[in-house]
């Protein structure tokens, strides 16, 4: 009598634990970044040390250290993902900072916009190029906002002498540096801060 045998199944392998390995190493990231923002709030960024940062965070420093390295790289990632929703505002995003308004609206745009956007992370990036994150000039951030600028400015004005150095003119005070001078020490609002900037990129468009 034939015996019948039922054909053999590989087990399914089960995904569950390389999705919960994502899901605490994006717990793990996010715990790190909010720890980092507390200590820098709490004792500032020249007293904080990647110790203080894992014992803040609640995870081991060889958990630490795999994921950023060093304050520096700690620091930038504060700013990555706001940085790359504003980038992605400019590109795709609702007129005037996005496309679809003219480029004198959308360069008044762009300045208020990298305005706010230092409001809140300037001290970061500040502490992170001083740290030897990357100088501002040599980033890859600052090449894509001269880009934009430069193109904005030669869509306004067309052909003119001297383009390259306004575009840099403008570019000039969208910095952590110059824009923590004017907060900090000489007390200006952002409200402020941010007038200035529009009275520069008037008077530079002015030159069509």
């Amino acid at each position: 009598m034939s015996h019948v045998v039922p054909p053999f199944e590989l087990p399914m392998s089960d995904p569950a634990p390389v999705e919960r390995e994502r899901a605490d190493a994006r717990r793990n990231r996010e715990r790190i970044l909010c720890a980092t923002a507390r200590l820098i709030d709490r004792v500032g960024i020249d007293c904080m040390s990647m110790d203080d940062v894992a014992a803040e965070a609640g995870v081991g420093k060889g958990t630490l250290y795999r994921r950023f390295g060093d304050r520096s790289s700690l620091l930038r990632a504060l700013i990555s993902e706001p940085e790359q929703a504003f980038q992605d505002a400019l590109i795709r995003g609702d007129a005037p900072l996005g496309p679809g308004a003219p480029p004198d609206e959308r360069l008044h745009a762009f300045g208020e916009g990298v305005l706010t956007f230092l409001d809140s992370h300037a001290v970061y990036i500040q502490a992170g190029e001083r740290l030897g994150g990357g100088k501002r000039y040599g980033h890859p951030v600052y090449a894509f906002y001269r880009t934009h600028v430069s193109l904005l400015l030669g869509q306004a004005l067309g052909e003119t002498p001297h383009h390259d150095y306004l575009v840099d003119a403008l570019l000039g005070p969208l910095s952590a540096e110059p824009f923590l001078y004017q907060r900090d020490l000489r007390g200006m609002s952002v409200e402020e801060i941010c007038a200035g900037w529009h009275a520069l990129c008037d008077a530079v468009l002015a030159q069509g």
